[in-house]
């Protein structure tokens, strides 16, 4: 397939993803729930709606024009993909498809379902595609990998996969930085990067840096809108436990019945906590950034990515910030 018609492709299946029902999307999403109860029927509308937001033909077309894809020579690329959240290994997917190659994806267990569905969908659209597309169990025929894990499955990852090119991904988180001039509005958003998926992705905010002597509770009354995420079971256990776990250990925290904000300079948050670290000074602040760099996914503030935008990556948001289409259209 030339390059007009993969992008052809993808652009078509945006297209079958825009039209489907309400009742359509409903299906796909108990579905998807059976695999992983994380995934809500908000969550996988979310994620279907971003996905088409890559598939517009003119950012494609803008997209794939910043490589040379003119002589890309086919190779099979193994993709393991991570399902902490609805269908997270689409990017990896359509970067294989669209620079050339094959693709063998091994889906999560969590998240089969969504990821068939989108092969399903292709190969409707095109049949040709069947010939580029394996779903696989292990990855021996690979002759590239990109792989997404934990920082422990990443080691294995590194070591497994030495010898042949690869990306590999570990745990990373995102940031906000907060400067005690925000609106009320840009605190509410604040909260869509905090709770959308309930937390569980690298770009859900899970630490907030605020200036000494910040009014934390203004915060929390500003978080009120989403006290719903509570209702979900998962969610809620993880909260009971740790709000049970601050009590019996009579560790300081704020608590608003859904949220536990508690002080730490740890990255990484658990499920229903979100931690905060004062800094005195814009020089400290930057400091922090840089040394935390490796680990950070994405930095939300007013002089970042905008309050509310963190899970509203484009095309060239790439994870862990390593350009996957450069190294797929140099793989020789």
């Amino acid at each position: 397939m030339f390059l007009e018609e993969r992008v052809k492709l993808f652009v078509g299946l945006g297209k079958i993803l825009s039209k489907l029902s309400k009742e359509q999307r409903t299906e796909l999403a108990l579905s998807a729930r059976n695999q992983n109860s994380w995934f809500t029927e908000e969550s996988v509308d979310f994620a279907l709606q971003g996905i088409q937001s890559f598939l517009e033909q003119s950012s494609l077309e803008k997209w794939v024009s910043s490589y040379d894809l003119s002589h890309t020579r086919a190779k099979r690329v193994g993709v393991i993909a991570a399902g902490n959240i609805p269908l997270v290994g689409f990017h990896d997917m359509l970067s294989v498809l669209i620079a050339g190659h094959h693709l063998l994806i091994k889906p999560s267990s969590q998240d089969t379902f969504l990821v068939t569905y989108i092969i399903a969908e292709l190969v409707k659209l095109d049949p040709r595609v069947d010939a580029y597309i394996s779903v696989v169990e292990r990855l021996n025929d690979a002759e590239a990998y990109i792989a997404t894990g934990s920082d422990n499955t990443a080691r294995y990852f590194k070591h497994y996969f030495k010898d042949k090119p690869n990306v590999i991904r570990a745990n990373r988180t995102s940031l906000a930085v907060i400067t005690g001039k925000e609106t009320q509005t840009e605190l509410e958003a604040l909260g869509e990067d905090v709770f959308r998926y309930y937390g569980l992705g690298c770009r859900n905010v899970s630490k907030i840096l605020v200036p000494k002597g910040y009014e934390l509770p203004q915060l929390l009354d500003a978080f009120a809108g989403y006290a719903a995420v509570g209702d979900h079971h998962k969610y809620r256990n993880n909260y009971d436990y740790n709000k049970s776990i601050y009590l019996v250990n009579r560790e300081p925290h704020l608590d608003n019945e859904f949220l536990l904000v508690r002080e730490s300079e740890e990255l990484v948050s658990p499920i229903s906590v979100l931690y905060y670290q004062y800094y005195e000074s814009h020089a400290e602040l930057e400091r922090y950034l840089q040394a935390h760099e490796s680990k950070i996914q994405c930095v939300v503030g007013q002089e970042y990515i905008p309050f509310g935008q963190a899970q509203l990556p484009s095309l060239e948001d790439y994870a862990d910030g390593v350009d996957t289409m450069a190294f797929l259209s140099r793989l020789e």
